[in-house]
């Protein structure tokens, strides 16, 4: 049984003679790896994932005693440590580690060799241990019926499916499952990002077997888990059926989070969600933003994505909504110069992969709050240096004003101490456009709105978005849009009638 092993000693002529030894020895090994320092063993170790590790146990320092631990829990290598103290705590973190053999240095080569003997033992149980446990005992039920939609029923059985954060320690998580002593479990299915079981539907207490295991598993392992237990009754339906919907349930977790069993018997559905964030949501967010009002974006953010309740929406959807308020915060970094600084453009990217593949929503709010109490931070200082843009700065205000049938050219150049004449040169240079086309294009767009989503009247429309005359308002509407404001409303609501 041939296998990788780490040899990780701050000695050059330690390593080099630990690693004679191993390789002169009867002890087949595939590859032998060595590290001088912590980092280079933690880089080592997660690239190759050795069989056996035999590691110097003074090179950990207490700092790096915890990270360490996890690691060889969650990955179980066999484990050699030596030390040049013989001292009770030297031996006690041994047995903590639950190690193979620990070595005082100076040690005699018949005492290496021993411990070498001892892992190569070690190394062949756990393979047959292993090997026993992937012997299909279940020969009715293959990969193929959980995964291939076919026309067999799915007899009568309940799955559970078991996933981890991190899918780097799924073989580990089987290899727990495997020994976990299941009632009437008949079938461990080991895949990329969780592990199935199946369980007779015969099995009582299934959700509680299920409780236990998890338990069991943090007391273990550190790597946050989450169960969810299909208990459908109906063999109406086939295995692959009943694996899509526990799929399709585990993404429960992004809202409910790690750390629990969720039991079901449904095929769950999600609701829809507006992705995008409508106008006068917009007008709230450039508001909350520009005031620098963190409490209010704090309860905005939890009223909208911590107070769901089943059934939720499609978590693709959410992520799009806040996306959506990321922009609004992006616009609010431009404003102030903060995109050019470095450190908020990491912190930037980073929010935006949360967003993107963070498997829990809550952490992704609280993300992106700590980075917006980050930004108003650094917008103050940036206003005490006087370094704004003042075409952001004056976009922002027509924005939020444009309802407004009084405002002037000279109300949002007042606004950000621009004499008017110079800020309208500004605007045009910067986005081609004049103020009035600009505040005509902000007015036009909210009026599409209110027409398509509301049925109020054109007058009321016509006075929302700042026109006193409502004639006015309908000339207006027709040489931007090429149709009055009614046949746009007409139009619209029969398109989407129609779909």
């Amino acid at each position: 049984m041939e296998g990788k092993w780490l040899i990780a000693d701050r000695d050059l002529n330690e390593r080099e003679g630990l690693k004679w030894l191993l390789k002169t020895s009867s002890i087949p090994v595939t590859k032998i790896l060595l590290a001088a320092t912590y980092q280079e063993f933690v880089v080592g170790f997660e690239q190759e994932k050795p069989d056996v590790v035999l590691l110097e146990l003074d090179m950990i320092s207490k700092e790096d005693w915890s990270t360490f631990r996890d690691l060889m829990q969650i990955y179980d290598p066999i484990l050699l440590l030596t030390s040049a103290e013989g001292t009770f705590e030297k031996a006690r973190l041994a047995i903590d580690m639950q190690a193979l053999d620990l070595m005082i240095k100076p040690f005699s080569a018949t005492k290496v060799k021993t411990a070498f003997q001892k892992a190569l033992r070690k190394q062949k149980a756990k393979s047959q241990a292993i090997g026993t446990r992937h012997t299909p005992a279940y020969k009715d039920i293959s990969y193929e019926a959980l995964l291939i939609s076919q026309a067999v029923a799915a007899e009568n059985y309940h799955l559970a499916a078991f996933q981890t954060e991190n899918s780097r320690v799924i073989s580990t998580l089987h290899s727990f499952l495997a020994e976990y002593p299941f009632k009437d479990a008949h079938g461990i299915f080991a895949l990329d990002d969780m592990v199935v079981v199946l369980f007779k539907e015969t099995g009582q207490q299934l959700t509680e077997h299920c409780q236990k295991a998890l338990r069991k598993w943090e007391e273990e392992f550190s790597e946050p888990l989450a169960v969810v237990v299909h208990k459908g009754h109906s063999s109406s339906i086939t295995l692959n059926q009943k694996y899509l919907q526990t799929r399709k349930m585990l993404e429960l977790t992004y809202y409910k989070g790690y750390r629990q069993v969720v039991e079901f018997g449904y095929s769950p559905d999600w609701v829809h969600m507006d992705p995008f964030l409508a106008p006068p949501e917009q007008r709230t967010w450039v508001d909350m933003l520009t005031n620098i009002d963190l409490e209010k974006i704090k309860m905005w953010l939890y009223d909208e994505f911590l107070q769901l309740n089943d059934p939720y929406p499609d978590p693709g959807l959410v992520r799009i909504r806040l996306t959506s308020i990321l922009a609004q915060v992006r616009r609010y970094m431009k404003t102030y110069y903060l995109d050019e600084n470095e450190t908020y453009e990491q912190e930037y990217r980073y929010i935006f992969n949360s967003i993107l593949y963070d498997k829990v929503l809550y952490r992704t709010v609280q993300n992106l709050i700590l980075y917006i109490q980050k930004l108003f931070i650094g917008a103050q200082n940036s206003v005490r240096i006087s370094k704004q843009d003042p075409i952001e700065r004056g976009l922002t205000y027509i924005e939020a004003n444009f309802s407004n049938r009084h405002l002037r050219l000279e109300d949002v150049a007042h606004y950000v101490d621009r004499n008017s004449s110079y800020f309208s040169h500004l605007l045009m240079s910067k986005t081609g456009s004049s103020f009035t086309e600009l505040l005509t294009s902000i007015r036009m767009k909210e009026a599409k709105r209110l027409l398509i989503e509301t049925n109020k009247p054109i007058k009321e429309i016509s006075t929302e978005i700042g026109y006193q005359n409502s004639n006015y308002f309908s000339r207006m509407f027709k040489e931007v849009t090429g149709v009055s404001p009614r046949k746009y409303r007409m139009t619209k609501v029969d398109m989407k009638g129609s779909v």
